[in-house]
């Protein structure tokens, strides 16, 4: 481990231990990917790391005492003009691609809510259509006994027809011939 501290990786390295700590998980787990990418780089270990926040820790200022602040300045456009209507292009762009995605939020939130009324509705006309079906079977069965009933009502009918008949023709005497009377 270098001896010294650059205070610009102990800047970037807080900037980086402070993301690892958002509510985020994505941004979390790609601020831990860093840390774990700048010390394999310098080839620091988890102890080492301990003992700097450690060391840092009573008095951060103490650990830099020998080293000048290092001053924030503001970037410079580059090239004048063309990089501030690069940056001007970019800032249009990057509101451009912010409204595009809101759009197709919104747009996605509608579909699927109509994609859910639609389901709804697909519910309803698949158990309208299973009740329709339960009534036309109920009606199917009901009309073969109505015509097996109508058929057995006929058919006692014309039995008790045919059997007064032959009851009649059996117990009926012949008539007596006209011309006993007649002499």
């Amino acid at each position: 481990m270098r001896e010294q501290i650059d205070p610009k990786e102990l800047k970037t390295l807080s900037d980086i231990l402070a993301l690892v700590l958002e509510d985020q998980p994505g941004q979390a787990a790609s601020a831990l990917e860093a840390v774990r990418a700048r010390a394999r780089r310098n080839g620091i270990t988890g102890g080492a790391l301990k003992n700097l926040f450690v060391a840092i820790a009573p008095n951060p200022s103490s650990s830099l005492a020998g080293q000048a602040k290092p001053v924030v300045k503001p970037r410079a456009p580059r090239a004048g003009s063309a990089g501030a209507t690069e940056i001007q292009a970019a800032r249009t762009r990057i509101s451009q691609l912010t409204a595009d995605i809101n759009k197709l939020d919104l747009d996605l939130r509608g579909a699927s809510a109509r994609i859910e009324a639609l389901r709804s509705e697909l519910h309803l006309t698949r158990q309208a259509r299973a009740e329709a079906q339960q009534a036309l079977s109920a009606s199917q069965v009901l009309v073969p006994k109505r015509m097996l009933l109508l058929l057995s009502a006929l058919c006692g009918l014309l039995i008790g027809v045919a059997g007064t008949s032959a009851f009649v023709m059996l117990d009926h005497t012949p008539p007596a011939s006209e011309s006993s009377f007649l002499r």
